[in-house]
């Protein structure tokens, strides 16, 4: 089976400055999450390795660099899927935890599918998770470079400073597929607003023989379209990966007005990425290569 692996860094109105940094954090990302494939490990363990490096970069909205809600401080979620299993582990609305997908992956071993607040990180303690004072977030947030305060451009995809999700999609030499995704959300947001990223088949999702998808954009239009799903279901449909993202983004568009984007492997190990804001950053490695190959 043919290795593949693509990451993005959220969809959105990047600014021309901000592209470097963007394309060398999402290549950073995809290069540690490649490296553990190559060496024959899994894609779970790939995805997760890549997401929890976009988290720790603050150049994304998720982890340490994730916005701020309107009162001032951070709600964090993320979401796993594992396509061999069809399980699915995913977190909302914690502020304490460095990695959300970190504790996302501690759910996916639960018969629960999604813990919010208080009750995922009653369950971070109880698997000996580290605790980061909420104020961590508030200070990567100030520090960030180009990153409007929570009160300047509020929750505009078209607004100067961070946007959409971070994600990561991979296929191992098993034919193993998991998709994830992990968010601050949006800046200024209401205390207890959930999006798309830990609500499998919305935000993200995975299906052995089918494919995988991660999203990033405006939250409540990718749940009412269902769209990690939907570009899925091309899949099934016969659509290889690029012609299921490019359809699935154009229909987000046209039926609800949605905007964002997504990432996507099919079962035959091919990547397809599609957008319908200014700029995406993604980088993907496929096959042979040792080195991701990264854009906006």
């Amino acid at each position: 089976m043919p290795l593949a692996l693509i990451v993005h860094g959220g969809a959105g109105a990047i600014a021309p400055h901000r592209f470097e940094a963007a394309k060398a954090g999402c290549a950073a990302a995809a290069s540690t999450g490649w490296e553990i494939l190559r060496r024959g490990g899994s894609a779970l363990e790939a995805v997760i390795a890549a997401v929890v490096a976009l988290e720790d970069d603050p150049t994304f909205n998720a982890g340490t660099g994730a916005v701020l809600t309107k009162d001032g401080h951070a709600e964090l979620d993320a979401g796993i899927m594992d396509g061999a299993t069809m399980g699915v582990g995913a977190v909302a609305g914690v502020q304490r935890i460095k990695n959300p997908i970190l504790l996302a992956r501690h759910v996916l071993a639960t018969p629960q599918v999604l813990l919010l607040g208080e009750g995922a990180e009653e369950l971070a303690a109880a698997r000996g998770m580290p605790f980061v004072d909420p104020q961590h977030f508030v200070n990567a947030y100030r520090r960030a470079p180009s990153q409007p305060m929570p009160d300047e451009q509020a929750g505009s995809l078209r607004a100067e400073g961070k946007h959409g999700t971070v994600g990561a999609v991979a296929l191992d030499a098993e034919g193993h597929i998991v998709a994830a995704a992990s968010t601050g959300g949006v800046a200024n947001k209401p205390r207890g607003r959930v999006g798309d990223t830990p609500i499998a088949g919305a935000g993200f999702y995975a299906e052995d023989g089918v494919g995988g998808v991660s999203c990033t954009g405006q939250g409540e239009a990718f749940i009412r379209m269902a769209v990690a799903r939907r570009a899925c279901e091309a899949l099934e449909r016969g659509a290889e990966a690029q012609a299921a993202a490019d359809d699935v983004i154009a229909r987000l568009g046209a039926r609800i007005q949605g905007e964002g984007g997504l990432i996507i492997i099919d079962a035959a190990g091919r990547v397809g990425f599609a957008r319908n804001t200014p700029a995406m950053s993604y980088a993907y490695c496929l096959g042979d290569m040792t080195a991701p190959i990264a854009g906006i």
